[in-house]
C-alpha cells in the first residue's frame, strides 16, 4: 500500500514552523510512513536552512503531488510565493504573515479537498498576526470548518493510546460548567462515535469524565452531574452507545491509559489538556474530527522566542505526521464507504 500523503501547510513564516518542518520531513520513521508536502514558500524555506544545526536538504518545487520526488534528504514543496524574506522579522507579528499562513492553510485544505493528499497536518500560527491581516478566523480548527464547510468541527487529543474529547473549549470554566447540558452532552457523544468510526476505533466505551470531585458524591460537591451528566449517560445507553460514567476525573484518564476505555469525553478545556500534556507534551497531538478531511496538528505555539534559533524540536510536527498517517486509510475507507 502506498504511503499516504500528507500535506503540510509551513504556518507562521516568523515563527517556529518552517524549521520544524524541514525537521520533521527528513526524519526517517516520518519518510518511511509518509510522503511529504510541504505547503509554502521555498524562499522562506531556503531561509530556514540557514539557521543553526538545521540539516542539509534539497527543496523541490513541485505543483501536484504526484510530482514529488520522494527519497530522503528533498523537500517537496508547493511554492505559493506570496511572501518574501525581507518582508517580516523573525519572532514579531506581521498581517503579511497571518496572510501568508492563511493561504497556506487554505491551499493544504483545498488539496485534501481535491483528493491530492490524504491527510493535513498543520504548524503553529498566530492569532494576532491573524487579527493584523484582518483573516476573520481566530485559530485553524474555525478555518477548518469554515473551509470544509463543517459547522462545529470536534477537538480530539491522542497520546500514546489514549483519545480525549472536549465537550466545551475556549470559554470561561464558569460559562464551560454552565454549558454542561444533557443535550448537549447526547449531541456531543453522538458525533463523537461517527469520528471514533472514521478513525478505524470500532470497539471500546467511551469514558465521560465528571466535573466535580468524585463527580459530586451523588449532589453532595455539586449537582451538574445529578441534573445533566447521568441523565445524559442513562439516555445514551438507552439508544445503544457504548458510553460509561460520570467517572472522576482524577482516575478516568488513568483508566484509559491502561485500555479500560477506547475515549474520554473532558468536559472543560484544561481538565483533559493537563491529563494528556502532563503526559506527554511534545507528543499530544491534536486532530479535528467530523470534517470531510483529516487534519491532525501540533498543539504548540508559534514560539516566537526561539524562532530563528535553530533550536526548536521536532517531535511534536513528526507525531502529528505519523498520526495522521495512521488513521488517513480508515479515514478514506470510511469516507468511500458513506458516499
Amino acid at each position: 500500500m502506498n504511503r499516504p500523503i500528507i500535506a503540510i501547510p509551513m504556518g507562521d513564516p516568523a515563527g517556529v514552523g518552517p524549521e520544524i518542518v524541514i525537521k520533521s520531513m527528513i526524519n526517517h520513521e516520518v519518510s518511511d510512513k509518509a510522503r511529504c508536502v510541504a505547503v509554502g514558500d521555498s524562499r522562506i524555506l531556503k531561509r530556514a536552512l540557514t539557521f543553526p544545526g538545521m540539516p542539509d536538504v534539497e527543496i523541490k518545487t513541485i505543483v501536484d503531488p504526484k510530482d514529488g520526488d520522494y527519497r530522503m534528504g528533498v523537500l517537496n514543496v508547493i511554492d505559493l510565493h506570496n511572501l518574501a524574506p525581507e518582508d517580516y522579522e523573525m519572532g514579531q507579528v506581521n498581517g503579511k504573515c497571518g496572510q501568508a499562513s492563511y493561504e497556506y492553510i487554505a491551499k493544504a485544505i483545498q488539496m485534501a479537498m481535491d483528493g491530492q493528499a490524504d491527510a493535513v497536518s498543520t504548524t503553529p500560527i498566530n492569532k494576532e498576526s491573524l487579527r493584523a491581516a484582518d483573516i476573520p478566523y481566530i485559530g485553524h480548527t474555525e478555518i477548518f470548518g469554515a473551509l470544509t464547510g463543517t459547522e462545529d468541527p470536534l477537538t480530539i487529543f491522542e497520546v500514546r493510546n489514549m483519545r480525549v474529547f472536549f465537550l466545551t473549549r475556549h470559554m470561561s470554566l464558569r460559562k464551560a460548567c454552565d454549558s454542561i447540558t444533557k443535550e448537549r452532552i447526547i449531541d456531543y457523544v453522538k458525533r463523537s462515535q461517527e469520528v471514533l468510526k472514521q478513525l478505524g476505533v470500532e470497539d471500546g466505551i467511551m469514558a465521560i469524565a465528571g466535573l466535580n470531585p468524585h463527580s459530586g458524591e451523588h449532589g453532595l460537591f455539586g449537582d451538574e452531574e445529578v441534573q445533566e451528566v447521568y441523565p445524559a449517560i442513562e439516555e445514551l445507553k438507552e439508544q445503544g452507545y457504548p458510553v460509561e460514567g460520570p467517572i472522576g476525573a482524577d482516575s478516568v484518564f488513568h483508566l484509559a491509559l491502561q485500555g479500560r476505555y477506547n475515549s474520554v469525553l473532558s468536559l472543560y478545556h484544561d481538565q483533559g489538556h493537563i491529563a494528556t500534556k502532563t503526559l506527554d507534551f511534545y507528543r499530544t497531538i491534536s486532530i479535528t474530527g467530523g470534517m470531510p478531511i483529516l487534519r491532525t496538528s501540533v498543539d504548540h505555539g508559534t514560539a516566537f522566542d526561539v524562532a530563528g534559533k535553530g533550536v526548536v524540536s521536532s517531535i511534536s510536527m513528526e507525531e502529528a505526521i505519523l498520526v495522521g498517517a495512521k488513521y488517513a486509510p480508515s479515514f478514506t475507507k470510511h469516507t468511500e464507504e458513506r458516499e
